[in-house]
């Protein structure tokens, strides 16, 4: 009896429930690690809990504690210049209820017009706080159970912060006692620190030569320290996320600035991928915090050349192999160590450019949100890609079409690009009209 008990206490946490308070879920990884879950779709589709009508966005939601918390935007009617209010909606998680709205001015006038839509930026879930950064830079602190607010900040206003030409994109990170943006502040705020009950300024880090790009950070644990990972459109940087105080940086330098995806860790490797520069792998020092150039992959025309270039999609990394889209929306299985193709497949989504799926590892196997709007449950490994199945998610209603650019003309279609949340053995997801919650529970399917 008492080996039994002893047993059942060292069961992991993650047989139970588990929440995705942020981008990426837990630690950022895209790892679902709950038990109970379906092996495959029924033949009728994913049983629905529930839908609720929200205004335009790109930003997933994040589930924490009971709530489900999605940012939104309209625009002012009549408005010339673009402006309008950010918002961000609680909702409660069981019923899809609106608990609570919170709304601020948000101008989008310097954003491209086809994608200034809405937020870009998934809350950030801690304890009884949520952070959330609006697409026109406004940094924001809500109670999660009333959403009074408890601080803000117009980083334009305040840190000389340019928005980027898509909009503010990367999710705020939440590290001990600090709250940690990639902000672009000029003229030496690249990375600023905030204290994350206060919002007073904690450190500011990294001078400021561009834009800051699009790609959320990271923290990891190597070398007996603690490693916040920034990629910017410079580099790639590692800095003590207690005091910002620089442990080592490698140049990466990409002239559009588009840094995207979010950098991955795979035990001792760090991987970067993009379009233009091919992708890069760095070998984290296991003694000190250091790391070196394992491979990296040029592209300067932004060709479909180079076998490691995600672009709008972050991939995963399982054994020794790369997982990811690349931009034209073929998938493919890339040798970790070397950089080299495995094999390609054109099975998970119609050929077009800037092609974005999201991949998020579940045990042997991973959950692809397609931006046809569809849910997929594939296996990869080192010899090809098996799709177990797929099933509607939700309509896509996001257009692709641009300004006067005819390269976004011709490349024209509806589109779901917002991350869905892995909670609870429910998936949610939202587009422009709604938030929807699905349940992935096997025993609701029984």
């Amino acid at each position: 009896m008492i080996a039994a008990l002893a047993c059942a206490c060292c069961l992991p946490a993650v047989l139970g429930a588990e929440d995705w308070p942020q981008w990426r879920g837990v630690d950022r990884a895209a790892v679902w690690r709950e038990t109970g879950i379906v092996e495959r779709f029924a033949a009728d589709g994913l049983i629905v809990k529930w839908r609720t009508p929200v205004r335009a966005g790109f930003a997933g939601p994040a589930v924490a504690d009971g709530r489900v918390f999605v940012p939104d935007y309209q625009e002012t009617p009549g408005s010339r210049t673009m402006d309008g209010h950010e918002r961000l909606v609680a909702l409660d998680e069981e019923t899809g209820a609106v608990l609570w709205t919170r709304e601020w001015p948000a101008t989008y006038r310097n954003i491209v017009p086809v994608f200034a839509t809405g937020p870009r930026a998934t809350p950030t879930v801690d304890g009884d706080r949520v952070y959330i950064l609006g697409a026109a830079g406004m940094l924001s602190c809500f109670d999660t159970a009333g959403g009074d607010l408890n601080w803000q900040i117009d980083t334009v206003a305040d840190y000389g912060v340019t928005v980027p030409v898509y909009g503010v994109a990367h999710s705020p990170l939440v590290e001990g006692e600090h709250l940690i943006t990639l902000l672009g502040g000029e003229p030496d705020a690249m990375v600023v620190a905030f204290d994350k009950a206060t919002g007073a300024e904690a450190w500011r880090a990294l001078d400021t030569n561009s834009e800051a790009g699009y790609s959320s950070p990271i923290a990891i644990d190597a070398a007996g320290v603690r490693q916040l990972i920034v990629w910017h459109p410079a580099g790639v940087t590692s800095l003590d996320p207690a005091t910002g105080r620089t442990w080592w940086a490698h140049d990466f330098p990409l002239e559009s600035g588009l840094t995207i995806g979010t950098p991955v860790r795979s035990g001792r490797y760090l991987l970067i991928t993009q379009v233009e520069n091919g992708g890069l792998l760095l070998a984290l020092n296991p003694d000190r915090p250091a790391a070196r150039l394992v491979w990296t992959g040029a592209n300067p025309n932004r060709t479909d050349r180079p076998v490691q270039r995600s672009m709008t999609s972050t991939p995963i990394v399982v054994g020794d192999a790369i997982y990811g889209l690349n931009s034209y929306g073929e998938l493919r299985g890339v040798d970790l160590t070397t950089g080299e193709r495995l094999w390609s497949s054109d099975q998970l989504v119609p050929e077009d450019r800037w092609a974005s799926s999201h991949l998020v590892q579940h045990e042997d196997r991973a959950f692809i949100s397609v931006e046809t709007g569809e849910l997929v449950i594939a296996r990869f490994t080192p010899a090809g890609y098996e799709e177990v199945d797929r099933t509607h998610l939700l309509t896509p209603t996001t257009r692709t079409r641009g300004g006067g650019s005819n390269r976004f003309r011709q490349h024209d279609r509806p589109v779901l690009w917002a991350h869905p949340a892995f909670a609870n053995r429910h998936v949610i997801a939202r587009n422009d009209n709604e938030v929807v919650r699905l349940s992935l529970a096997a025993a609701d399917y029984e």
